[in-house]
């Protein structure tokens, strides 16, 4: 009894150091950053651990970091922009809007599709060369962890995205950011519109007229006029890109103001790349290990230039989406991969079509559309009073016939080896279905309905073949096949248990995480989870917050 005494003594008397309360209105954390690789599957920090030999790039969150291995989106349109809206607003495609990196709207161009940011109502700002149209992110339907941080402090946190692409730093940070940066593709020079500023900010300005984009363009030993091509697929727009985003964090003071500050950075290199040569060519794995040494000196920098270093700093990690092999590649491993021709594709319906609806005649019933989307033009159809739910419907019916037609006839007989596979068109889904939720009800059928959007004007979506592509040489994704929808994540940062974790996860929950720890409103649109695996518990203490006042209105 004595003993119990005297531990339950001991015990009382011994310092309690409880977890911080976290919150954005408090600058707990400092900062917080939404780490974005592009075009960067899940396996790939597994695959190739064992290269990874600095403490704070990659390490940083497989060994001091909480770390899922299964993280899938849950959608089929596996690109770039959605991905990294997905990320920012914690929704899918149906609840933020975003589809494709492109699309067909008629009401606001009919010479050609609008991006995913595109917006005529602004300019280009820093390159007066530039011939881009404006950018904002008008098309984003939902807020971002980052707009709802803005809110939570009246203001007054910083929030900033950069990315080699407008989408990529447009979307992930959202509507409220002080400013989003991207690339001139042809000088390098970064940019962003007139929906952030009339003129660059001097310190932009500044790194634009530094001479470190033709560093960059000798390092890489790129073409003039081709930076965003020649450099953006060599390891030395990654250290160009952190260069940048160090010079925003230094002038702007992240991480040194009285709320929590969101910084969202996106390496596009990767998937420049990548489209080239495939997940598994030496080329990409040298890039990987790239990126690692130059994170490695990012937040060993980063450390020295926030407030209470790293310790005050939250990053999340994750990838826009995967990416398939090579067919070639995969096809030599037995795997049943193939190529078909999307325009020969295309043409086929065109000429069914013109059979069914107007024979003897070459009408164009096509828009175009990134895979896997087919944009009909609703023109000609409304012309003969066809409505949108016949003409999808048509398509749809057309589509396995016209992808057949496109290709040889098929051999006869027994073959004394493996024959090649044969392409073929899976599914089809309308838009009027896709609407009205008229999808089998499967776990394909619930990707395709996360991947609704009524941009696009009339369109049919189809998944093809595991493996299958419209493209011969590189690699593409677009599929709602797994190898697309995996991707990392992970997390570093005072509120995170270190560790490996296995449960099924996905992009979405960044944002609810994020929110949920700053005390901050989800996102509008929001459907991730809470990951409280990995959050290290509060006690009763901690959870009472901050005796400080919250920001006055």
């Amino acid at each position: 009894m004595q003993k119990i005494v005297a531990l339950l003594s001991l015990l009382l008397v011994l310092p309690f150091a409880p977890p911080a309360y976290a919150d954005a209105y408090h600058a707990k954390p400092k900062l917080v950053v939404v780490l974005v690789i592009d075009q960067f599957r899940g396996d790939y920090l597994d695959r190739y651990r064992d290269d990874f030999k600095t403490p704070s790039g990659f390490n940083l969150f497989l060994k001091r970091g909480a770390y899922f291995t299964d993280c899938y989106y849950d959608y089929a349109n596996t690109m770039t922009a959605p991905g990294h809206s997905t990320i920012g607003t914690g929704a899918y495609t149906d609840g933020h809007g975003i589809s494709l990196n492109e699309w067909w709207d008629l009401k606001r161009s009919t010479t050609h599709p609008v991006s995913s940011v595109e917006d005529e109502r602004y300019a280009i700002v820093g390159d007066p060369d530039s011939k881009d149209v404006g950018a904002s992110p008008r098309n984003q339907l939902a807020s971002t962890l980052g707009d709802e941080v803005v809110l939570a402090s009246r203001g007054q946190s910083k929030l900033f995205g950069v990315s080699l692409k407008d989408r990529a730093a447009i979307l992930t940070s959202g509507h409220a950011s002080n400013g989003a940066f991207w690339l001139d593709h042809a000088s390098g020079k970064f940019v962003t519109s007139t929906y952030w500023s009339p003129q660059l900010p001097a310190w932009a300005q500044a790194f634009n007229n530094s001479g470190r984009a033709a560093q960059a363009i000798q390092e890489a030993k790129a073409r003039p006029g081709y930076f965003y091509e020649d450099v953006g697929s060599k390891p030395a727009s990654v250290s160009y890109l952190l260069d940048f985003a160090k010079s925003l964090i230094t002038a702007e003071q992240m991480g040194k103001h009285d709320v929590t500050d969101v910084l969202t950075l996106s390496i596009s290199s990767t998937d420049i790349l990548g489209h080239k040569i495939g997940p598994d060519a030496p080329e990409q794995r040298a890039m990987i290990d790239a990126i690692d040494v130059d994170l490695n000196g990012f937040f060993t920098w980063l450390d020295g230039h926030v407030d209470g270093g790293m310790a005050n700093v939250w990053v999340s990690l994750t990838g826009d989406h995967g990416v398939a092999p090579v067919v070639a590649v995969a096809d030599k491993l037995g795997i049943p991969a193939t190529a078909f021709n999307a325009p020969k594709l295309l043409a086929a319906l065109e000429t069914s079509l013109n059979e069914r609806y107007s024979p003897g005649k070459s009408i164009k019933y096509f828009l175009g559309g990134e895979l896997p989307y087919l944009e009909l033009d609703p023109r000609p159809f409304t012309a003969i009073k066809v409505s949108e739910a016949e003409a999808e419907q048509a398509v749809a019916d057309l589509l396995p016939e016209a992808l057949e037609s496109t290709l040889p006839p098929p051999p006869t007989g027994i073959s004394q080896s493996r024959l090649p596979q044969r392409p073929f068109i899976r599914h089809v889904y309308t838009k009027v279905q896709m609407a009205a939720s008229q999808v089998p009800a499967t776990d394909e059928g619930r990707l395709i309905l996360h991947s609704y959007s009524p941009n696009g004007g009339w369109y049919v979506m189809f998944s093809n073949g595991m493996y299958q592509q419209a493209y011969a040489k590189g690699t593409n994704h677009y599929t709602p096949y797994s190898y697309d929808r995996h991707v990392p994540l992970a997390f570093f940062g005072s509120a995170f248990i270190p560790g490996t974790y296995h449960d099924r996860v996905a992009p979405v929950d960044i944002a609810a995480t994020f929110a949920s720890l700053l005390r901050v409103n989800q996102p509008s649109a929001t459907v991730g989870h809470v990951l409280t695996m990995a959050v290290r518990p509060e006690t009763a203490s901690s959870a009472k917050g901050s005796s400080k006042k919250p920001v006055a209105p």
